[in-house]
């Protein structure tokens, strides 16, 4: 690989044309990305990930008719078993709480504020690609605090890992058995990167602060047993 050559493929959905185009344009100053796809709509994009295996889909939160959750619950349900699981970052106008949670709850890496793309997309992207998450600075404070709060008002250790596909209980039994990223990855037969996206979303999902918080709430749901 040469360093002119692209190594994460991206995927935009946004149903406002303009909008498309000026992230287009702010990815194409970065020699690390290409932008392989364009999409109206959840739907669409659904459709268009399905086809051309992208490395990120940048995803609009509000859409006519499949909406950006909607979307990116159906995304990374679709590839959560393997080790080509969907990366998305949810990329809004909208900065509340609900929103935020929406979107990674829904399985998403990284939520940015639209009025901050110009700043860091590409530094986002590049981190999602890499297996990690991002959280858009402007709202980073709120989501850790909603995050922290939302999971224990009125729910449970077992509602709380219901959140969690199938392979990501498997990563979390295995982050139980005290198993690093790098024992997980021999384990599974799965790259890197995509342990750490599972690991992410396993802390995200359960608003788990940090591994051991989450290793905790795999014993308190019975997940694992002790012993």
């Amino acid at each position: 690989m040469t360093g002119t050559e692209p190594i994460v493929r991206v995927v935009v959905a946004d149903d406002q044309a303009l909008v498309r185009a000026g992230i287009v344009m702010v990815l194409g100053a970065s020699p690390e990305i290409r932008v392989i796809g364009e999409a109206t709509n959840g739907a669409e994009a659904v459709t268009l990930a399905g086809e051309l295996r992208p490395d990120v889909v940048i995803m609009d939160l509000k859409m006519p008719g499949m909406d950006g959750i909607q979307a990116t619950t159906a995304l990374v349900e679709n590839t959560s078993g393997g080790d080509d699981v969907m990366k998305v970052l949810v990329l809004t106008t909208f900065n509340d709480d609900a929103s935020v949670l929406g979107a990674l709850r829904a399985g998403a890496s990284g939520f940015l504020v639209k009025d901050e793309a110009p700043l860091h997309l590409i530094d986002a992207v590049l981190t999602i690609a890499a297996g990690n998450s991002w959280i858009d600075p402007s709202v980073a404070g709120q989501v850790i605090k909603a995050l922290g709060e939302a999971p224990r008002v009125g729910v449970g250790a077992d509602a709380r890992i219901d959140a969690l596909t199938a392979r990501e209980r498997e990563v979390l039994v295995l982050m139980a058995h005290g198993m690093s990223n790098g024992d997980i990855t021999r384990k599974l037969f799965l790259s890197e990167a995509t342990v750490r996206t599972h690991v992410s979303r396993i802390l995200m999902k359960t608003g788990s602060r940090d591994r051991t918080e989450a290793v905790v709430l795999a014993y308190q749901s019975r997940l694992v047993q002790p012993g």
